[in-house]
């Protein structure tokens, strides 16, 4: 289970279960388990700080690499 964070502000984004070994590039929505903060905007997903996080494509959330940090362990299958 790994917790997305803002890399500007440091806030919590979401708790999301990340399955396998690779880098996070996507996070897919029904993996999310706990939203912190609603960030949906215009179909950019943006901190409360203003910092762009990632690009909405339905069924997941395309992440812009430098704009966040995570903390936890990934699942390995």
């Amino acid at each position: 289970m790994l917790v997305i964070k803002c890399s500007a502000c440091k806030k919590k984004l979401w708790k999301y279960d990340k399955i396998g070994p690779g880098e996070v590039l996507r996070c897919h929505k029904d993996r999310i388990i706990k939203i912190y903060e609603q960030l949906n905007e215009d179909g950019k997903i943006k901190c409360s700080c203003g910092k762009d996080i990632g690009i909405d494509k339905g069924p997941y959330i395309k992440m812009i690499s430098k704009a966040f940090t995570y903390t936890g362990r990934k699942r390995n299958k």
